[in-house]
């Protein structure tokens, strides 16, 4: 491990964040003798990021913390286009309204992590659709375009598995490149941004800013990667088996959201709390050491950890007690999500595969009949074997609802309106 002498460059080595640097010295030095302005860029691709995209969010947050200044960088123009990057096929192009009503969405979950304001190592936030969505195209050929050689582009990683695959690549993506090194150079000029930051598949993406930077006269410029994580079993990071783990509290409750940190694999525990959470390198140490069955306390540790940066303090220790109560003491948490059902259905009697997808617990019925099968499914906390069951009134409970179970870890409360 290098011996940074900036406490960002160290932070994020002891942390793991680490995966590339283009000038290790360089960047140490600057880091380490005044504050320095760095940026990732954001895809408004969904309302929401998700959970794969909190390292790069974790990274600016130390940033910050280091005394230093974040940009995020919201891809309004860089978004009608999208990124090609280790992608099997073109992203759908969304309309401007789309990407707008994306943009305010995803802000909202930023001020969570970094303190936003006029000062010097204030964050920021841009959209790079100010300055991408003015450009005359012959201009920005003549100006620009003429720095890039379509020989090193073609031998990029990330263009040459799409080619490879024989999978079309348009000349609509193949731009997206160029834009985002004109980013950079932009953000140097409006901001005095010196580094771009991002996961290690925007390598290449990030070298071609360093290099426009320096044709077209910045100072010297610097890319930072994070290692592109999956879990020890190999999983996406951000994905669960009920789709995305969305980073918007109105597309995952706190309790969901704790829960997918609660069932983080043995493996990956110590690394996660490095990188997800803000607990001191000594306590984190001392959790990674706890063995056996004492390895359920410390992934509660880290759940809770990291569901109180996101959701605060109060619903991540909320979230923890409704887990407790739900698992050790099989009480039935009014807190556990809830889903609302005409009364005038339920009188009538749904059949259980049904139920279980409307409440968003299995993708059909084929899934649905698939966990009755595999003895995944409870009504009430009692096992269902027959995918032909039916769900009625006399299902309610004396609180006015029906509990929903699939496996040991999730539950469902259906409230009759």
């Amino acid at each position: 491990m290098p011996a940074f002498k900036s406490d960002f460059l160290r932070t994020l080595s002891e942390r793991g964040f680490i995966h590339q640097i283009s000038d290790e010295a360089g960047l140490d030095a600057l880091m380490a003798k005044e504050t320095v302005t760095a940026y990732i860029g954001f895809d408004p691709t969904a309302p929401s990021l998700h959970a794969g995209g909190l390292i790069q969010i974790m990274m600016l947050h130390w940033l910050q913390q280091t005394g230093h200044r974040p940009v995020a960088l919201m891809g309004g123009g860089t978004g009608m286009v999208g990124d090609p990057s280790f992608k099997e096929e073109a992203r759908q192009l969304m309309t401007l309204e789309t990407i707008a009503s994306n943009i305010d969405s995803i802000k909202r979950v930023f001020s969570r992590y970094l303190t936003f304001g006029d000062g010097p190592r204030d964050a920021i936030m841009v959209d790079n659709g100010d300055w991408l969505r003015g450009l005359n195209y012959l201009d920005f050929l003549r100006d620009v375009g003429r720095y890039f050689s379509v020989n090193r582009m073609l031998s990029f990683d990330s263009v040459k598995l799409r080619l490879d695959r024989q999978q079309s690549l348009s000349f609509l993506e193949f731009n997206y490149m160029i834009l985002q090194a004109y980013d950079f150079v932009e953000l140097n000029r409006r901001h005095g941004v010196r580094l771009q930051m991002g996961g290690s598949d925007q390598w290449g993406n990030i070298v071609n800013g360093i290099d426009l930077g320096h044709r077209l006269g910045t100072p010297q410029l610097y890319a930072l990667t994070s290692p592109l994580l999956t879990t020890a079993s190999g999983a996406k990071m951000g994905k669960s088996l009920s789709g995305a783990v969305w980073l918007n509290p109105d597309m995952l409750s706190a309790y969901d959201f704790w829960q997918y940190w609660r069932n983080t694999e043995d493996a990956d525990v110590e690394r996660f709390l490095r990188l997800y959470t803000t607990l001191p390198l000594a306590e984190i140490a001392r959790l990674a050491a706890l063995g056996g069955a004492e390895i359920n306390e410390a992934k509660k540790v880290l759940a809770t950890e990291v569901t109180a940066m996101l959701h605060g303090r109060a619903d991540a220790e909320a979230a923890a007690e409704t887990a407790r109560k739900t698992f050790e003491e099989g009480a039935l948490a009014e807190s556990l999500p809830t889903v609302e059902l005409p009364a005038a259905e339920v009188e009538a009697g749904i059949g259980v595969l049904s139920l279980f997808v409307r409440a968003g617990l299995a993708a059909s019925n084929g899934e649905a009949r698939r966990h009755v099968q595999g003895g995944a499914v409870r009504v009430n906390d009692q096992a269902v074997y027959d995918d032909k069951r039916v769900v009625g009134s006399g299902d309610v409970t004396a609180d006015g609802v029906v509990k929903l179970s699939l496996g040991k870890k999730k539950h469902i409360l259906v409230r009759p309106v």
